[in-house]
């Protein structure tokens, strides 16, 4: 077993581990103020007010559809970073979400140009989506395949850490801009985060500038071993990892249901609690998961990869309904104390420690599709989760569920279906590199020179 992957130097897992933190920051930033203005902003500036009902659940929605756009994405971004590498995937990938986050704050208003507003509005969500659906299967492959076999774990969770502090980032840039005056709010107010996209996407796009390629994949590449057809040997020989996958990302739906539905749910007018005061519960609960990732991440690195996440998946979807109840009690404290253990310690679990899991059923040859596909797949459920449970308390229902409670129980679904997908799965945590994913190696006929 060697301590390093192939070709590896000294101080590349540290620089590789930075670069993908600071990436996914700065990149999941664009892609999470979206999430804020959907749940507050969106369904009064770009949908029918006539109808607040119907307005809330079509802004909720168009979060989702970014979800349904990723899966595209990861087949078009998973073929070409399994041929050609990962780093070209991580700078394109932020520089299209740097452009279409910036496109949605120059937009024009459903009153000034009527029902082609939204349609504007969805289209660059698309986009946004494409992106993302790229992203965080890159930075995974990127900093698994530079990390020392016995620190995997904590090493990829650089990327999860770094989506997380853009998720903060993202929140606190909305609560000043959620405290001013309705009429400058709707009117430009809620514009403002989405044109600082472009400091973002130029302080990103140095960083990435200056990745290395990782030396599984230059290994691949000097044996010539690039499959043409990378999706073509993903689904001949790992087609149940993607299954695993794509059930294990299921658990994203708590991500989700907590960040935008709670969000728009606490501060409706059922409940009414202060918005700016709901944002700061997703900005501690984010904060403290900024420790707790790691600390979940190394402690996988030492009892291994399922149990962890078992924790996280069981765990979640209780804590879902410890939430739910404590918004319905109107106690800020205890929502903040409930809201800091659901989305900051029981959740971290799982989501710390997926790009290890998940990027370790693949060999470096499908590595990046089939991570890119399985997750975003599921994260397309969990995405539409948000309009679900919307359907679900405005008395439409689903599956016989109702009311808040009716959310929660939806929400421990698919985690139990999540828990149960990765329960069967084998554990990697000491496997190394090269043995990872039982990979076949290319047909004569399916291998091709340097790509570069």
């Amino acid at each position: 077993m060697t301590g390093r992957p192939p070709g590896a130097h000294r101080g590349a897992p540290r620089k590789a581990a930075i670069a993908a933190w600071v990436g996914s920051a700065l990149e999941y930033y664009d892609f999470f103020i979206y999430g804020s203005a959907a749940a507050l902003i969106f369904s009064k500036v770009f949908f029918d007010t006539s109808d607040p009902a119907t307005a809330t659940l079509q802004s909720l929605a168009s979060f989702g559809v970014a979800y349904a756009a990723r899966p595209v994405g990861a087949f078009v971004f998973g073929h070409i970073g399994d041929r050609f590498g990962r780093k070209r995937i991580m700078v394109f990938t932020l520089m299209l979400m740097g452009v279409s986050t910036f496109a949605i704050g120059c937009l024009p208003t459903r009153e000034q140009i009527g029902t082609l507003a939204p349609v504007l509005l969805v289209t660059c969500r698309i986009l946004q989506g494409l992106s993302a659906s790229g992203e965080q299967a890159s930075a995974n492959s990127m900093t698994l395949e530079h990390a020392p076999v016995g620190r995997r774990g904590f090493y990829t969770s650089f990327t999860l850490n770094g989506t997380q502090f853009g998720q903060i980032l993202a929140t606190v840039v909305f609560i000043p801009v959620a405290a001013l005056p309705e009429e400058q709010l709707l009117s430009w107010g809620w514009r403002v985060p989405f044109w600082f996209s472009v400091v973002v996407t130029v302080v990103g796009y140095v960083i990435r500038r200056r990745l290395e390629e990782t030396p599984a994949f230059e290994d691949e590449v000097a044996r010539g071993t690039v499959p043409r057809m990378p999706l073509a040997v993903l689904f001949r020989d790992h087609w149940a990892g993607v299954l695993r996958v794509t059930c294990g990302a299921l658990v994203a739906t708590v991500s989700t249901i907590f960040t935008v539905w709670a969000l728009n749910y606490a501060t409706g007018d059922e409940i009414g609690l202060d918005a700016a005061t709901m944002l700061w519960v997703g900005v501690v609960a984010n904060a403290v998961a900024l420790i707790a990732i790691p600390l979940w991440a190394a402690l996988s690195d030492r009892i291994g990869r399922k149990p962890v996440f078992l924790i996280g998946a069981i765990g979640s979807p209780i804590m879902i309904f410890a939430y739910l109840a404590a918004i319905n009690s109107k106690s800020y404290p205890l929502i903040f104390l409930v809201g800091i253990l659901t989305l900051g310690v029981v959740y971290s679990a799982a989501n710390g420690i997926w790009p290890a899991l998940y990027g370790e059923m693949f060999s470096t040859q499908v590595r990046l599709s089939g991570m890119a596909i399985g997750t975003q797949v599921g994260f397309a459920i969990a995405g539409f989760a948000v309009a679900s449970a919307e359907g679900i308390v405005s008395g439409e229902g689903w599956l016989g569920l109702q009311g808040w409670t009716g959310v929660g129980t939806f929400t421990a679904i698919l985690c139990a279906i999540s828990a149960i997908a990765i329960a069967t799965t084998r554990e990697t945590y000491r496997t190394p590199i090269e043995e990872l994913g039982l990979p076949r190696r290319a047909p004569a006929a399916d291998r091709v020179p340097d790509p570069r």
